[in-house]
């Protein structure tokens, strides 16, 4: 099937997305997201683009960048190849990290572009991963915020073109805003979280810190979380697997 052709923006401001192959992680500890934000920037230079958000999710990665000097296919080719050089000299592996060729959509204005902003910056909140913004520490948030502290420019983000269209007395509030916003991401048919975004999940609402504990729980409470569990994305078998509750159980609740 031949591949459907890109729409591409006329301001060249683009949302992409990344996700790693067979649900695959991408981002295994803390060295691997601080690799890949420092090859977001290093590209700067040498593609001519802009960045103004990202957020690395352990087996998916969002972008908001612009593309100036180079093509957005060449930009992602020099990322994407240089990240995986890596990895996969780290981890003694070969081949294909991500998934099929990256997705993309172009940002039509100024209102769709700070909409999507935001809901690559509450990505973390809405996958259980935090409660606030800040204590996730692998998105361009908390550049934001530490620009606005110290007033000047630093990191991966290029902030002023979003504070022309958000103010910094506002930005908090817009980022934290609960909101319906559904832009593009990954659908639960096309992909699950990997097993270990899923524990943090399970341990983020349960508080529980391992199978036993959960088990122990009393039925009304156990059977509320479970049914959480699924609305945050978990498979059935997954939660079986993380739980050691039967997959029979699950899929009734």
């Amino acid at each position: 099937m031949p591949r459907q052709a890109r729409f591409k923006s006329e301001s060249g401001l683009y949302h992409i997305m990344l996700r790693g192959i067979n649900q695959q992680l991408i981002f295994k500890d803390v060295e691997d997201n601080m690799k890949f934000i420092e090859t977001l920037k290093n590209y700067k230079i040498i593609s001519g683009y802009k960045i103004y958000a990202y957020c690395l999710m352990g087996n998916h990665i969002h972008i908001l960048l612009k593309a100036e000097k180079e093509g957005l296919e060449q930009i992602m080719k020099r990322i994407g190849g240089s990240y995986v050089y890596w990895y996969n000299w780290k981890y003694y592996r070969r081949g294909h990290l991500f998934q099929e060729r990256f997705k993309s959509e172009p940002i039509f204005d100024e209102e769709h572009f700070a909409t999507v902003l935001r809901y690559i910056h509450q990505n973390p909140g809405k996958a259980g991963l935090c409660k606030n913004l800040d204590e996730y520490k692998f998105s361009s948030y908390n550049e934001y915020i530490n620009e606005i502290e110290i007033n000047e420019k630093s990191g991966v983000v290029d902030a002023d073109f979003t504070f022309e269209i958000i103010s910094k007395d506002y930005f908090i509030e817009y980022n934290n805003e609960s909101n319906g916003d559904e832009c593009m991401d990954i659908k639960d048919s096309d992909f699950r979280l990997n097993d270990i975004d899923a524990k943090k999940v399970i341990q983020k609402i349960s508080k529980c810190k391992n199978i036993s504990e959960f088990q122990e729980l009393e039925i009304k409470k156990r059977n509320r979380y479970l049914k959480n569990f699924k609305e945050k994305g978990l498979s059935i078998r997954q939660i079986s697997r993380l739980t050691g509750i039967s997959k029979g159980i699950v899929g009734k609740i």
